[in-house]
Protein backbone atom coordinates (compact mmCIF):
# COMPACT_ATOMS: atom_id res chain seq x y z
CA UNK A 1 0.00 0.00 0.00
CA UNK A 2 1.68 3.00 -0.85
CA UNK A 3 1.40 6.04 1.38
CA UNK A 4 1.96 9.74 0.50
CA UNK A 5 5.32 11.03 2.07
CA UNK A 6 6.58 14.44 -0.51
CA UNK A 7 4.74 16.82 -2.94
CA UNK A 8 6.78 17.33 -5.96
CA UNK A 9 6.85 20.76 -7.16
CA UNK A 10 7.58 21.33 -11.09
CA UNK A 11 7.62 25.16 -10.57
CA UNK A 12 6.90 27.56 -13.30
CA UNK A 13 6.78 25.04 -16.07
CA UNK A 14 6.40 27.04 -19.64
CA UNK A 15 4.53 24.94 -22.26
CA UNK A 16 4.01 26.20 -25.72
CA UNK A 17 0.88 25.50 -28.21
CA UNK A 18 -1.18 23.70 -25.26
CA UNK A 19 -4.66 22.65 -26.58
CA UNK A 20 -7.14 25.52 -25.71
CA UNK A 21 -10.33 24.18 -26.63
CA UNK A 22 -11.09 21.54 -23.61
CA UNK A 23 -14.85 20.65 -24.12
CA UNK A 24 -17.56 21.66 -27.08
CA UNK A 25 -18.58 24.64 -24.55
CA UNK A 26 -15.45 25.60 -23.23
CA UNK A 27 -12.13 27.45 -24.33
CA UNK A 28 -9.19 29.29 -22.95
CA UNK A 29 -7.31 27.28 -20.04
CA UNK A 30 -6.68 23.87 -21.18
CA UNK A 31 -8.75 19.95 -19.82
CA UNK A 32 -7.71 19.30 -16.28
CA UNK A 33 -7.53 15.93 -17.58
CA UNK A 34 -4.41 17.27 -19.54
CA UNK A 35 -2.35 17.74 -17.06
CA UNK A 36 -3.54 14.86 -14.77
CA UNK A 37 -2.52 12.36 -17.78
CA UNK A 38 0.75 13.94 -18.58
CA UNK A 39 1.65 13.23 -14.84
CA UNK A 40 -0.16 9.53 -15.22
CA UNK A 41 2.16 8.74 -18.17
CA UNK A 42 5.54 9.92 -16.03
CA UNK A 43 3.92 7.97 -13.00
CA UNK A 44 3.76 5.18 -15.54
CA UNK A 45 7.75 5.23 -16.63
CA UNK A 46 8.76 5.52 -13.37
CA UNK A 47 6.55 2.64 -11.53
CA UNK A 48 9.01 -0.26 -13.07
CA UNK A 49 12.40 1.61 -11.71
CA UNK A 50 11.28 2.79 -8.34
CA UNK A 51 8.05 1.85 -5.64
CA UNK A 52 6.89 5.11 -6.33
CA UNK A 53 3.47 6.75 -7.46
CA UNK A 54 2.48 9.48 -8.34
CA UNK A 55 -1.47 10.47 -7.84
CA UNK A 56 -3.22 13.98 -7.06
CA UNK A 57 -2.28 17.04 -9.31
CA UNK A 58 -2.45 20.31 -8.30
CA UNK A 59 -2.27 23.35 -11.10
CA UNK A 60 -1.37 26.72 -10.07
CA UNK A 61 -1.49 28.97 -13.37
CA UNK A 62 0.94 31.97 -13.40
CA UNK A 63 0.60 32.86 -17.04
CA UNK A 64 -2.46 32.48 -19.87
CA UNK A 65 -1.73 33.70 -23.31
CA UNK A 66 -4.66 32.13 -25.23
CA UNK A 67 -3.94 32.64 -29.22
CA UNK A 68 -6.71 34.38 -30.06
CA UNK A 69 -7.30 37.87 -32.00
CA UNK A 70 -10.03 40.43 -33.42
CA UNK A 71 -9.94 43.22 -36.22
CA UNK A 72 -11.56 45.75 -33.99
CA UNK A 73 -12.80 46.46 -30.40
CA UNK A 74 -16.31 45.49 -31.97
CA UNK A 75 -15.65 41.95 -33.35
CA UNK A 76 -15.93 38.73 -31.86
CA UNK A 77 -12.63 36.81 -31.17
CA UNK A 78 -11.05 34.62 -33.16
CA UNK A 79 -8.15 31.86 -32.90
CA UNK A 80 -5.02 32.56 -34.40
CA UNK A 81 -4.53 29.85 -36.98
CA UNK A 82 -1.31 28.26 -38.55
CA UNK A 83 -1.37 27.75 -42.48
CA UNK A 84 -0.93 24.33 -43.04
CA UNK A 85 1.53 23.07 -46.16
CA UNK A 86 0.20 23.15 -49.90
CA UNK A 87 -0.93 20.14 -51.73
CA UNK A 88 0.93 18.24 -53.99
CA UNK A 89 -0.90 19.71 -56.47
CA UNK A 90 -0.02 23.38 -55.38
CA UNK A 91 -3.77 23.67 -54.02
CA UNK A 92 -4.47 25.53 -50.63
CA UNK A 93 -5.47 22.52 -48.18
CA UNK A 94 -8.29 22.72 -45.63
CA UNK A 95 -7.86 24.79 -42.25
CA UNK A 96 -8.67 22.51 -39.12
CA UNK A 97 -9.53 24.68 -36.46
CA UNK A 98 -7.19 24.65 -33.51
CA UNK A 99 -7.07 26.24 -30.15
CA UNK A 100 -3.79 27.11 -29.45
CA UNK A 101 -2.34 28.87 -25.35
CA UNK A 102 0.88 29.56 -24.21
CA UNK A 103 1.16 28.62 -20.49
CA UNK A 104 3.02 29.35 -17.26
CA UNK A 105 2.29 26.92 -14.83
CA UNK A 106 3.54 25.52 -11.57
CA UNK A 107 1.95 21.91 -11.01
CA UNK A 108 2.61 20.02 -7.28
CA UNK A 109 2.11 16.07 -7.38
CA UNK A 110 1.40 13.61 -4.70
CA UNK A 111 4.10 11.26 -3.99
CA UNK A 112 3.45 8.33 -3.11
CA UNK A 113 5.67 5.35 -1.48
CA UNK A 114 5.36 1.76 -1.31
CA UNK A 115 8.85 1.38 0.94
CA UNK A 116 9.56 3.76 4.24
CA UNK A 117 13.09 3.42 2.89
CA UNK A 118 12.64 4.73 -0.43
CA UNK A 119 13.53 8.65 -1.05
CA UNK A 120 15.35 8.89 2.36
CA UNK A 121 18.49 9.95 1.52
CA UNK A 122 19.78 13.22 -0.03
CA UNK A 123 21.53 11.55 -2.94
CA UNK A 124 18.08 9.93 -3.52
CA UNK A 125 15.80 12.47 -3.69
CA UNK A 126 18.69 14.49 -6.11
CA UNK A 127 18.57 11.56 -8.27
CA UNK A 128 14.75 11.47 -8.35
CA UNK A 129 14.41 15.63 -8.73
CA UNK A 130 16.77 14.76 -11.98
CA UNK A 131 15.09 11.91 -13.21
CA UNK A 132 11.28 13.63 -12.89
CA UNK A 133 12.69 17.01 -15.03
CA UNK A 134 14.59 15.08 -17.64
CA UNK A 135 11.10 12.78 -18.19
CA UNK A 136 8.56 15.54 -17.90
CA UNK A 137 10.75 17.66 -21.17
CA UNK A 138 10.42 14.27 -22.65
CA UNK A 139 6.53 14.30 -23.21
CA UNK A 140 3.27 16.91 -24.12
CA UNK A 141 1.19 18.55 -21.13
CA UNK A 142 -1.95 19.09 -22.64
CA UNK A 143 -1.30 18.94 -25.98
CA UNK A 144 1.65 21.01 -25.70
CA UNK A 145 5.65 21.25 -25.14
CA UNK A 146 7.22 21.37 -22.48
CA UNK A 147 9.78 24.82 -23.16
CA UNK A 148 11.73 25.38 -19.34
CA UNK A 149 11.09 23.80 -16.48
CA UNK A 150 12.71 26.90 -14.02
CA UNK A 151 13.07 24.24 -10.65
CA UNK A 152 11.72 20.85 -9.54
CA UNK A 153 11.67 20.71 -5.58
CA UNK A 154 10.92 17.63 -3.14
CA UNK A 155 8.30 19.18 -0.20
CA UNK A 156 7.70 16.62 3.06
CA UNK A 157 4.17 16.21 2.81
CA UNK A 158 3.59 15.82 6.59
CA UNK A 159 5.35 19.12 7.44
CA UNK A 160 3.21 22.44 7.66
CA UNK A 161 2.40 23.64 3.68
CA UNK A 162 3.81 27.34 4.13
CA UNK A 163 6.91 26.71 2.36
CA UNK A 164 5.06 25.34 -0.68
CA UNK A 165 2.24 27.86 -0.58
CA UNK A 166 5.10 30.62 -0.94
CA UNK A 167 6.85 28.83 -3.56
CA UNK A 168 3.50 28.94 -6.16
CA UNK A 169 2.97 33.03 -5.61
CA UNK A 170 2.43 34.83 -7.42
CA UNK A 171 0.04 32.32 -8.99
CA UNK A 172 -3.44 31.38 -9.13
CA UNK A 173 -4.70 28.05 -8.05
CA UNK A 174 -7.62 25.84 -9.52
CA UNK A 175 -10.03 24.72 -7.19
CA UNK A 176 -13.62 23.01 -7.70
CA UNK A 177 -16.97 25.14 -6.43
CA UNK A 178 -19.31 22.78 -6.06
CA UNK A 179 -21.03 24.52 -3.02
CA UNK A 180 -21.32 27.83 -5.82
CA UNK A 181 -22.94 25.84 -8.89
CA UNK A 182 -25.84 24.62 -5.93
CA UNK A 183 -25.98 28.49 -5.00
CA UNK A 184 -26.21 29.69 -8.09
CA UNK A 185 -28.74 26.95 -9.07
CA UNK A 186 -30.66 27.84 -6.11
CA UNK A 187 -31.50 31.48 -6.93
CA UNK A 188 -32.02 31.00 -10.47
CA UNK A 189 -34.68 28.26 -9.42
CA UNK A 190 -36.52 31.03 -6.87
CA UNK A 191 -37.60 32.78 -10.40
CA UNK A 192 -37.68 29.34 -12.81
CA UNK A 193 -38.42 26.59 -11.01
CA UNK A 194 -37.23 24.62 -13.99
CA UNK A 195 -33.83 25.99 -13.98
CA UNK A 196 -31.04 23.35 -13.87
CA UNK A 197 -27.31 23.45 -13.09
CA UNK A 198 -26.30 23.74 -16.80
CA UNK A 199 -28.81 26.94 -16.33
CA UNK A 200 -26.54 28.28 -13.33
CA UNK A 201 -23.26 27.59 -15.52
CA UNK A 202 -24.22 28.96 -18.55
CA UNK A 203 -25.35 31.74 -16.34
CA UNK A 204 -21.49 32.44 -15.00
CA UNK A 205 -20.98 33.53 -18.46
CA UNK A 206 -23.41 36.17 -19.00
CA UNK A 207 -23.23 39.91 -18.06
CA UNK A 208 -26.60 41.60 -17.89
CA UNK A 209 -26.83 45.32 -18.82
CA UNK A 210 -29.59 47.38 -17.14
CA UNK A 211 -31.06 50.81 -18.23
CA UNK A 212 -30.43 53.35 -15.40
CA UNK A 213 -29.87 57.13 -15.82
CA UNK A 214 -29.86 59.04 -19.08
CA UNK A 215 -26.51 57.61 -20.68
CA UNK A 216 -25.89 55.27 -17.33
CA UNK A 217 -25.69 51.25 -17.09
CA UNK A 218 -25.72 49.25 -14.42
CA UNK A 219 -23.55 45.64 -15.14
CA UNK A 220 -24.45 42.51 -13.15
CA UNK A 221 -23.13 39.23 -12.62
CA UNK A 222 -24.13 36.08 -10.54
CA UNK A 223 -20.15 36.09 -10.47
CA UNK A 224 -20.20 38.79 -7.97
CA UNK A 225 -19.14 38.54 -4.57
CA UNK A 226 -18.78 34.82 -5.21
CA UNK A 227 -14.78 35.17 -6.91
CA UNK A 228 -13.26 33.67 -10.26
CA UNK A 229 -15.60 31.23 -11.21
CA UNK A 230 -15.11 29.35 -14.30
CA UNK A 231 -16.85 26.44 -16.12
CA UNK A 232 -14.95 23.28 -15.93
CA UNK A 233 -15.05 19.87 -18.39
CA UNK A 234 -14.50 17.74 -15.58
CA UNK A 235 -15.30 14.19 -17.34
CA UNK A 236 -17.58 12.02 -19.37
CA UNK A 237 -20.60 9.27 -18.92
CA UNK A 238 -21.58 6.62 -20.77
CA UNK A 239 -24.74 7.24 -23.20
CA UNK A 240 -23.90 3.54 -24.79
CA UNK A 241 -23.06 -0.34 -23.87
CA UNK A 242 -19.51 -1.11 -24.48
CA UNK A 243 -18.89 -2.45 -27.46
CA UNK A 244 -16.01 -4.92 -27.93
CA UNK A 245 -12.73 -4.28 -29.60
CA UNK A 246 -13.25 -3.89 -33.07
CA UNK A 247 -17.15 -3.59 -32.96
CA UNK A 248 -17.59 0.12 -33.77
CA UNK A 249 -16.49 1.21 -37.73
CA UNK A 250 -13.84 3.56 -37.72
CA UNK A 251 -12.49 4.11 -34.16
CA UNK A 252 -9.37 5.47 -33.55
CA UNK A 253 -8.00 1.67 -32.06
CA UNK A 254 -9.14 -1.59 -32.88
CA UNK A 255 -7.68 -3.28 -30.00
CA UNK A 256 -9.50 -1.47 -27.48
CA UNK A 257 -13.42 -1.94 -26.15
CA UNK A 258 -15.47 0.98 -27.60
CA UNK A 259 -18.15 3.63 -25.49
CA UNK A 260 -19.87 6.57 -26.77
CA UNK A 261 -20.24 9.14 -24.14
CA UNK A 262 -20.98 12.75 -23.54
CA UNK A 263 -19.24 15.61 -21.44
CA UNK A 264 -19.50 16.16 -17.67
CA UNK A 265 -19.19 20.18 -16.32
CA UNK A 266 -18.65 21.78 -13.61
CA UNK A 267 -17.65 25.06 -11.82
CA UNK A 268 -13.95 25.71 -10.87
CA UNK A 269 -12.58 28.66 -9.36
CA UNK A 270 -8.94 30.36 -9.07
CA UNK A 271 -8.08 31.01 -5.89
CA UNK A 272 -4.68 32.90 -4.13
CA UNK A 273 -2.86 30.26 -2.92
CA UNK A 274 -2.80 31.74 0.40
CA UNK A 275 -5.91 30.79 0.90
CA UNK A 276 -5.22 27.58 0.49
CA UNK A 277 -2.91 27.17 4.24
CA UNK A 278 -5.99 25.43 6.06
CA UNK A 279 -6.84 23.19 2.86
CA UNK A 280 -4.17 22.49 0.97
CA UNK A 281 -4.63 18.79 0.35
CA UNK A 282 -8.36 19.49 -0.71
CA UNK A 283 -6.85 21.27 -3.84
CA UNK A 284 -5.53 18.17 -5.39
CA UNK A 285 -7.21 16.32 -8.39
CA UNK A 286 -7.45 13.14 -8.94
CA UNK A 287 -9.37 10.68 -11.20
CA UNK A 288 -12.49 8.76 -10.18
CA UNK A 289 -14.21 5.98 -12.32
CA UNK A 290 -18.09 5.21 -10.48
CA UNK A 291 -21.39 3.68 -11.86
CA UNK A 292 -24.93 5.47 -11.26
CA UNK A 293 -27.08 3.01 -9.69
CA UNK A 294 -30.40 4.10 -11.77
CA UNK A 295 -29.40 3.57 -15.27
CA UNK A 296 -25.90 1.60 -14.59
CA UNK A 297 -24.20 4.54 -16.99
CA UNK A 298 -20.56 4.32 -16.05
CA UNK A 299 -19.08 7.40 -15.00
CA UNK A 300 -15.36 9.03 -15.24
CA UNK A 301 -14.54 11.87 -13.52
CA UNK A 302 -11.77 14.46 -12.48
CA UNK A 303 -12.53 16.18 -9.09
CA UNK A 304 -10.80 16.98 -5.56
CA UNK A 305 -12.83 14.80 -3.59
CA UNK A 306 -10.15 12.66 -1.21
CA UNK A 307 -9.16 8.65 -2.21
Amino acid sequence: MASLRYYLLFDHVKIHNANAISSPLTYGFPAISGFLGAIHALSRKIESENPIYLDGVLIACHECDVQIYRPNNYADYTFRLTRNPLAKNGSTRSIIEEGRVHLDVSLVVEVKVRSRSCLNKSEDKEEFITQMKNKLYQQRIAGGYVESIESVELFPAFKSHDDLIKALLPAFVLVEAPQDLQDITAELQQQDPNATALDALIETAMLHHHPQEKDHWQTTSVKQGRGWLVPLHLGYQAISPLFSAGKVEHARSNEHASQFVECIYGLGKWVFPLRLKESLSQAFWRYKCSELQSNDAEIYIINQETN
